[in-house]
Parts: C-alpha cells; sequence; structure tokens
C-alpha cells in the first residue's frame, strides 16, 4: 500500500505527494524541513504552521522549544532588541580534553556564542534588560560564561535603572565546568540582590525544562515568576527521583501547573501572550509612585483626629445585630473578586506563597487604581456551593496569609498602595494549618504589616472573624460594609465558649459589639460603607463608585507621607485602642 502526504502550495492549494513505503515501518519520508513529527502527540505537522503558530504544534497543542533569537522576534519591538557582552573567549577551568572543540562545534551549528543571549530591547515601548537561554547549546547548562553573561547583564540593568526578563532554559550546572559551574548559582544570586535592593523589578519566565542549579538560583528569584503551560520544571529530575526514593511520582510531578499550585509560580503564561502580559506587567512597574493628585491638603492623623473622622458616615441603625450577621453570610453577596473587578482596571493575579501552596481563599495581585499602580488582596468567598469548596468557605491556611504579605512586601519594594478586602469566618483550623503553622503566619502579617512602608487600607466586605479577618488588617484605616461584622469570633463560637450552648449565637451578636456602627463608636474602624441595601450584584456599581470616591480620598490623606510616618501612625493608630 502506498503512502501519501500533502503539500501546502503559496496558493493555500494542496497538492497530493506519493512516497513510496519503506520495508518493516510504516513511516512516510518526507522532504527535510517541510513536515515535522510532534514529539509530545507524535502526529506528523507542517513546519510552517508550527513557526507561524509560536512554535506550537496545531494538534495537541504542545510546545516546542523555542531558539533564543526567534523568542526575541517574538517579543521585542521591532529593531529595538541591543545585544550585549556577545563573544566571550571558552573557559576550560577542568582543562576537559575535547570540551573546548565541544563548544566550537556547537557555536558553529547554533550560530550561537554561549547558552544564553542578553541585551535590552522595548516591548509596546517599555524598556527592560533581557537574557534569552538556548537549550541546543549543551541543554542550556550554566558554565562561567552563561553565569557571567547574566550577571552582566543584571549588573548593567540596575546601574541603567531597567527592569530585568530573564527565560530560563536549562538542564542545570554545566558539568564540564565543575566546581566553577556551581559558583554561578552564588554570583548570578547576588547581582540579583543587588537589583532587587535598588528597586528594580525582576521577571523569571520559566520554560521546558528549567532545572537543577538554574533551578536554584535565579529561575526561582524573581518578583514575579511565570511559567509555560506543562514546562518541566524542578531541582532534581523526575528519573533521579523515582529511582532514589523507589516510589511513583504523581501525575503532573515538576511540571509548571504542578509549581503554581504548590505555591511557586505566580501565574502560567501562554506563549501567544506572552508579549501582551509582560508589556502590563512592565506597564504597572514603571511609576512606583503611589502619590495621590492632590497631596496639598493635610488632616489631623493623631489618633483624636482618627477617631472624629469621617463622623459623617454616622451610626448607623436599624437591623439588629443577628440580623447583620446574616446579611454578612448571605448568598449573592458581593465577594472580594467582584470589587476588585468593579473599582480597579488591569488586574494581573498573582498565585502562591513561595513555600508549600496556592490558598484559593486568598486572591491577590497587582492593578492600576486611576492610572497609579495598586496591590490588591482578598479573601475570596465562592458564588455558589462548588466555588466555596474550592475556595474553603474564605478561611485562609497559612499558605493564604502568607501569600498576600509576600504580595504587600513586594508593593512596598515597587512603592504601590495596598488594598485588602476581608471576608471570612476565621483562619482555618484543619490539622494541616497547624502543621503550616496557622499561628505563626498570622502572627509574622501583623508583625510585618504594622511595619509597611506603603499606605495600606482594609475594607471589612462581609465577615470579619477573629485573628484570620485581623491577618489582613492591620491598616492605616479601617472601613466596613454597613452590613457587615467583625468579631472576637463568630456569635456560635462566642456562645459555646461563654455559655456552652450554640443556639445562643443569636444572643451573643446583641452584646459582642460587631456591628460596624459598634464599631466605629468603639474607634476600631474609621468609616462605614452605607448600603441601602444588601450589597450585592443589582447595586455593585453604586457601591463600588462610593469605595472608588473613598479610595481616592485616602490616597489624598496618605500618598505624601514617607515610610517613617505611616509606621508612626499605624503604630500610633493601634496603640490608642
Amino acid at each position: 500500500m502506498r503512502k501519501h502526504l500533502f503539500k501546502r502550495t503559496p496558493s493555500n492549494t494542496y497538492i497530493k505527494i506519493e512516497m513510496p513505503e519503506k520495508k518493516g515501518t510504516a513511516q512516510p519520508e518526507v522532504p527535510k524541513g517541510m513536515w515535522r513529527k510532534c514529539n509530545k502527540c507524535g502526529a506528523p505537522i507542517y513546519t510552517e504552521d508550527v513557526i507561524e503558530g509560536n512554535y506550537i504544534c496545531p494538534k495537541c497543542k504542545g510546545y516546542f522549544r523555542v531558539h533564543a533569537y526567534r523568542r526575541i522576534d517574538m517579543l521585542a519591538d521591532e529593531g529595538s532588541f541591543e545585544e550585549w557582552d556577545k563573544g566571550f573567549p571558552v573557559k576550560n577551568p577542568l582543562q576537559l580534553p575535547g570540551y573546548p572543540r565541544k563548544v566550537a562545534e556547537l557555536q558553529e551549528k547554533t550560530g550561537l556564542d554561549e547558552a544564553v543571549i542578553t541585551g535590552k530591547m522595548t516591548m509596546g515601548g517599555h524598556g527592560t534588560a533581557v537574557g534569552v537561554m538556548d537549550g541546543r547549546f549543551i541543554m542550556g547548562s550554566m558554565g562561567h560564561n552563561v553565569g557571567e553573561k547574566i550577571t552582566r547583564l543584571v549588573e548593567r540593568a540596575t546601574e541603567e535603572r531597567l527592569p530585568v526578563i530573564l527565560f530560563c532554559c536549562s538542564g542545570g550546572a554545566r558539568m564540564q565546568e565543575g566546581i566553577v559551574s556551581l559558583m554561578q548559582m552564588a554570583k548570578t544570586s547576588a547581582a540579583l540582590k543587588r537589583h532587587s535592593d535598588a528597586g528594580l523589578l525582576y521577571i523569571s519566565v520559566l520554560t521546558e525544562p528549567t532545572m537543577g542549579g538554574v533551578t536554584a538560583s535565579f529561575a526561582m528569584l524573581g518578583d514575579i515568576i511565570l511559567a509555560e503551560p506543562g514546562a518541566l520544571v524542578g531541582f532534581a529530575g523526575p528519573r533521579v527521583i523515582e529511582q532514589t526514593i523507589g516510589q511513583k511520582l504523581p501525575e503532573g510531578f515538576q511540571r509548571s501547573e504542578f509549581l503554581e499550585d504548590h505555591g511557586f509560580v505566580d501565574a502560567i503564561m501562554k506563549r501567544e501572550e506572552s508579549r501582551e502580559m509582560l508589556t502590563r506587567i512592565l506597564m504597572l512597574h514603571e511609576d512606583n509612585k503611589c502619590g495621590a493628585k492632590d497631596q496639598n491638603k493635610k488632616e489631623d492623623l493623631t489618633p483624636a483626629g482618627r477617631a472624629a473622622a469621617d463622623r459623617n458616615s454616622g451610626r448607623q441603625q436599624g437591623l439588629p445585630a443577628w440580623e447583620k450577621v446574616k446579611l454578612s453570610r448571605k448568598p449573592g453577596r458581593l465577594t472580594g473578586i467582584d470589587y476588585i473587578e468593579g473599582i480597579f482596571e488591569d488586574f494581573i493575579e498573582f498565585h502562591g506563597d513561595r513555600y508549600c501552596h496556592d490558598d484559593k481563599a486568598v486572591v491577590g495581585g497587582i492593578a492600576k487604581f486611576h492610572g497609579r499602580p495598586v496591590t490588591v488582596i482578598a479573601q475570596q468567598k465562592g458564588r455558589n456551593t462548588k466555588e466555596n469548596i474550592e475556595r474553603n468557605f474564605s478561611m485562609p491556611s497559612p499558605d493564604g496569609y502568607r501569600k498576600a504579605l509576600r504580595l504587600m512586601k513586594q508593593a512596598e519594594k515597587f512603592g504601590r498602595p495596598v488594598f485588602c478586602f476581608v471576608d471570612t469566618p476565621g483562619a482555618f483550623c484543619g490539622l494541616e494549618a497547624e502543621e503550616r503553622g496557622q499561628g505563626e503566619a498570622i502572627a509574622r502579617n501583623l508583625f510585618e504589616m504594622s511595619g509597611l512602608k506603603v499606605p495600606v487600607l482594609s475594607v471589612v466586605i462581609g465577615e470579619g472573624g477573629s485573628g484570620g479577618a485581623l491577618g489582613l488588617a492591620v491598616a492605616d484605616e479601617v472601613w466596613m460594609m454597613e452590613n457587615a461584622i467583625y468579631s472576637i469570633l463568630s456569635p456560635e463560637g462566642f456562645a459555646s465558649i461563654l455559655w456552652k450552648d450554640s443556639k445562643r449565637a443569636n444572643e451573643a451578636a446583641g452584646i459582642m459589639k460587631i456591628t460596624a456602627a459598634d464599631l466605629m463608636e468603639l474607634g476600631i474602624i474609621e468609616r462605614i460603607i452605607p448600603e441601602e441595601e444588601p450589597a450585592g450584584r443589582a447595586n455593585s456599581g453604586i457601591i463600588c463608585s462610593v469605595l472608588e470616591n473613598g479610595f481616592e480620598e485616602f490616597l489624598n490623606r496618605y500618598g505624601s507621607m514617607s515610610g517613617e510616618e505611616l509606621m508612626v501612625h499605624r503604630y500610633e493608630r493601634f496603640r490608642a485602642m
């Protein structure tokens, strides 16, 4: 039986090519370079379709590796790339026979001088230093020249005050250079520390594969860590781990989605969306000023002045406390994401605590508010039962608090105000939460938030339950929605402890002073956001508009204050309680 292939002509028609069948095989012979076989699904694919499709298989959507210069072409504004540090002499610290010859052969074959190219470019008009590793060059392994080029890239970016984007693709340290290769891990990391201390942005992009000493150094040090779908990322390879421990590894082990779920990756970035997403991130970090538009007006921010501030909200009369409790928990009430979408622009969610997990009970990332870059964090309830289970009913684990703190410290580095939306019945009290240090995680947030050198505003939008709420509410001001509650414990828990009877929750709510009006009178909060109707989809526009105006006023009050002034004010706020 004869086999056929079809060749596409310039006019987008196809002509049949008869291919002779080889003995003992069913594989056709094809003109070299015209067709290739996908190494993931095995399907024959037209090479031109792969190139035009961002080096993605049109059949299974699997990713091919991208040559370094091609990656630059896909991202940079036309003609903007300027290459740096090309043509270092080959190093052979172990005097390994044949190593220089192998490097020379690869240089001729690939057109590269080493496993990384570095330089400067613009994306959407935003300037950045960039490094792209290429797996064709000794598996992208890191020898002296790779470490030196990356270090010089970061040093020059620090001098020129440029962000750095590094596309990682590496099997790890280069065996042919021994201990000298190992030292590149420390050298590149030290350069990135100086870059970070200068308040500059570093984005790490993990591609297939990112392993060994590269993972254990610059690849995992980004302010923002992105990964391509399905990329293999880890320290020791899966085969080594299986052979060492003798266990079958879980499905998807060490893939980028696995890392996102375990808290080490901010987001999975599709290749076809990479230019757009990186441009958005650069744009949100280009102006690090958090000052408001009109900073001339000074207000009394002493404890006495704070207690008198925003009294125009007044004591909200009306519903009994227990009715407020029920409204704060009512299905369909606006959630943190609803407020983020209704108030802020260009929100990019970041995942993970960089230790263990990505807690879906806490959502956070960067956005713009009236043209200013800000950090937003929310405890997130689900909009239905399935979402509530996924979000753990907005009860954060230690990973959620650590994710929030990571984002707040990142905001401090880049001078962004922080807006927190509090809505939790309390911190999760399960076995695994205790094993991972729930108390320590909340305590660390209180400790670090008290000293943040950027404005912080927290808004209780639903339930503010105990220390689980306070872990996001050590702020310059705390506001509450009219039908929200903020308490030492749930009324049910309070009644169980005091009276050994959780059925007296209604009675407990009445004496706990948990409503917005009660807390305004106690001087615990600064503002009440009115709800003529309970906050829901129908009136979300009105409520978000009120908050938006309030946020602008907040930045007018605090945006011009120095970091030291903010810390003193925040200390005095809680010292007076």
